[in-house]
């Protein structure tokens, strides 16, 4: 029986770039894989079959010759693998395959190098500024408990003397296959796991880790302008990796405390400014704090009301990408005396006689209103 054409076991065009073609196995492979069918002949049959396929057409060599030659090119031994009824394809050749792209469904894909080293763990670590420290900036001096590279071994894990050998489970790939019928399964080495190196005779001061605990004393610059929530990166300063892996990075979380004047949004402050009311009624000069620890006179208008907002430009927090400030907003709030004396008692009374609608338009204004309301419903 002949051969399909292996573009039409694919469904692509002689065209078709190696893109394509990865991409159209993969998805017949997923479709046609044994283990989604099993006891399903005609899958496995059509799987072998996309397989075959995708071995000639990506390889640039093979496919040039299947297409000048066709099928003929790989038969008698011309030079393509023997892929006479499927029997001559190599289960490791195929694993390669398949392990391109399917690592984690055959247990992780293959392991490339057996030198290959673990990287150690990130570390995080919490700090507190003031609003004011995040204004100037700072440097910030801190201890953090990690690992670091052990120095009787230099990091390798092993005792003066001797040295890490080839692991001879997985011949140092870090990786075992098990053959499960038609499949080659991968799984990470149990005896060295997965680092492709065993140690006879470890080091005794960190028994074979490499790493070894300590408090470390680190130092950060803190920017200025940083807000509550900022993550900043010490590339690495980190864990060191176990057995001379690189180390891994620290990240520092920013968190602001709560600071009794200004709130911060972004990079603009607010804070709420108490107005007496006969400041607010005939108008005054207020001293005022700015977050950079000088004094700001604000001018009050005569008949500020309650809830009026005043910006002083430049007077917020820096920029933390960028130069210039953000501003600075006052609240006002009209604070109505209490605890009055008899004097002031009596002259509030007088001024109540004096007092004329026009002197509060809004309450003027709601009454009317109210009048209005009551008036409709009789």
């Amino acid at each position: 029986m002949a051969k399909a054409d292996y573009y039409n076991t694919l469904g692509v065009s002689k065209n078709a770039s190696q893109e394509e073609i990865k991409s159209a196995y993969r998805k017949l492979a997923m479709k046609y894989h044994p283990d989604k069918n099993p006891g399903d002949a005609s899958s496995e049959a059509k799987f072998k079959e996309a397989s075959e396929a995708y071995q000639v057409l990506s390889n640039s060599q093979k496919k040039s010759n299947y297409d000048q030659f066709g099928h003929a090119a790989f038969e008698n031994g011309g030079g393509g693998g023997g892929f006479s009824d499927f029997g001559g394809f190599d289960s490791g050749s195929f694993s390669s395959i398949f392990d391109d792209f399917f690592g984690d469904f055959t247990g992780g894909g293959r392991r490339r190098s057996s030198s290959r080293s673990k990287r150690g763990s990130d570390l995080k670590i919490n700090i507190e500024v003031t609003l004011e420290e995040a204004y100037q900036g700072k440097k910030q001096t801190f201890e953090v408990p990690t690992s670091e590279k052990c120095g009787e071994c230099s990091g390798s894990g092993a005792a003066t003397g001797s040295k890490a050998s080839t692991c001879r489970t997985c011949d140092g790939h870090g990786q075992v296959r098990a053959q499960q019928g038609f499949f080659t399964l991968q799984q990470t080495c149990p005896d060295c796991g997965g680092e492709g190196k065993t140690i006879s005779k470890p080091c005794k001061i960190c028994r074979g880790t490499g790493t070894n605990r300590v408090n470390k004393t680190l130092s950060i610059q803190i920017p200025k302008g940083v807000d509550d929530g900022t993550q900043m990166r010490l590339a690495g300063k980190g864990e060191a990796g176990p057995r001379g892996g690189t180390q891994g990075d620290l990240y520092v979380y920013l968190s602001l405390k709560k600071h009794p004047i200004f709130k911060r949004e972004e990079e603009n402050l607010y804070f709420e400014l108490p107005v007496s009311i006969v400041d607010a009624a005939l108008g005054t000069t207020i001293e005022i704090p700015t977050i950079d620890g000088s004094k700001s006179n604000v001018k009050i208008p005569p008949g500020t009301q309650t809830g009026k907002q005043l910006r002083l430009k430049d007077k917020g927090m820096p920029l933390l990408r960028g130069s210039g400030f953000g501003d600075l907003y006052l609240q006002i709030k009209v604070e109505v005396p209490v605890n009055l004396s008899r004097e002031q008692k009596i002259l509030l009374e007088k001024y109540k006689e004096l007092e004329d609608s026009k002197n509060n338009p809004e309450n003027e204004s709601f009454l009317k209103k109210a009048k209005n309301f009551w008036d409709s419903l009789s």
